[in-house]
């Protein structure tokens, strides 16, 4: 790799080069030395925006993913979400700046049971940050998301996770233009249509 980098003018940077074994093995060494250069081993780095980790699993990205996108929100909480900006202007916001940053990559994330549960969890921490409901107001899950749909009759209404699911399954390479989505069932397995 050097000498095809040299024959173009270019130079490897050692300091920021990796190796990473894929897989779960014991026998990896802690580094390695390569044309004299020590070059240390890694379990997990980004790339791209999306964290690489070497058990091939997509959860660590997921999870990765999930503590960006709530460093979002609390970022937007005073501006946006604690503001007197409607609730519907706020859900536009919600899906146009913050839903982005969770699924960016997603197209590629094997997604597990667990992972899924994840991301509706998050979905819903996000939608009751956005309606300023609080854990001690003791408001049912369905009820939040009926509270959106009702406001979103328009735009209709989402799970995260159903996005997750029609990104993946369409191999879109973005997901700007899935946005406003119609949600035609009331149970996880929502099937989204996008808007005509």
């Amino acid at each position: 790799m050097a000498s095809e980098a040299a024959s173009l003018g270019l130079e490897l940077n050692w300091q920021k080069t990796k190796v990473q074994a894929l897989g779960s093995r014991e026998d990896v060494p802690s580094s390695i030395t390569v044309l004299g250069h020590e070059v240390a081993m890694v379990e997990e780095f980004v790339y791209l925006g999306s964290l690489v980790h070497s058990s091939t699993r997509s959860s660590p990205d997921t999870s990765r993913r999930i503590v960006i996108t709530r460093a979002a929100m609390q970022n937007l909480d005073k501006q946006i979400w604690r503001s007197r900006i409607t609730i519907p202007i706020k859900l536009k916001l919600y899906n146009t700046c913050i839903l982005p940053v969770f699924l960016y990559g997603s197209e590629c994330w094997a997604v597990t049971k667990r992972d899924v549960l994840k991301i509706d969890a998050l979905d819903q921490w996000c939608l009751r940050k956005l309606l300023g409901i609080k854990w001690y107001h003791h408001v049912r899950n369905d009820e939040v998301r009926r509270t959106t749909c009702r406001l979103l009759s328009k735009h209709g209404d989402f799970l995260c996770s159903a996005i997750l699911q029609e990104c993946q399954t369409r191999q879109m390479p973005g997901v700007s233009y899935l946005l406003p989505l119609r949600r035609t069932g009331g149970n996880h397995q929502d099937v989204l249509k996008l808007r005509g």
